[in-house]
């Protein structure tokens, strides 16, 4: 397997654990709204409103990620750029995501800014 598709199999795995963290601060504190319908917003920490606007980012992002690793790695045209972008995207997702949670915000959003660089990377060696 090559890095670009190992790379997407971290993606993934990081986007799980993102979505269990941002649901564990409700589950802990209220069982019962874990396992209902949530029809009420809770009051949760910053922190964790930040945990899943995290998550959130990340589902946003991943389609992206996933498609052009895909596409380059199909077309036979993912290469040494695509793995370095590839190890990119998801170096700068996990800093990302602990800046978020941290509530660091020109971090975040320079560490956002580094992952798209790294799709970019991936995406221009279809080219």
């Amino acid at each position: 397997m090559t890095v670009d598709l190992w790379m997407l199999v971290a993606a993934v795995a990081l986007n799980f654990a993102l979505i269990l963290f941002a649901a564990t601060p409700g589950l802990i504190k209220d069982p019962k709204w874990g396992l209902g319908n949530r029809d009420k917003r809770m009051e949760l920490p910053a922190w964790a409103l930040r945990a899943d606007r995290t998550a959130q980012n990340m589902k946003e992002n991943l389609p992206i990620f996933a498609a052009i690793v895909l596409v380059a790695h199909v077309s036979g045209s993912a290469n040494e750029l695509s793995a370095w972008g590839s190890q990119l995207f998801v170096v700068a997702r996990i800093a990302y995501s602990g800046a978020y949670i941290a509530g660091i915000p020109g971090l975040r959003t320079a560490l956002w800014a580094t992952a798209v660089v790294g799709m970019f990377m991936v995406g221009s060696s279809l080219f």
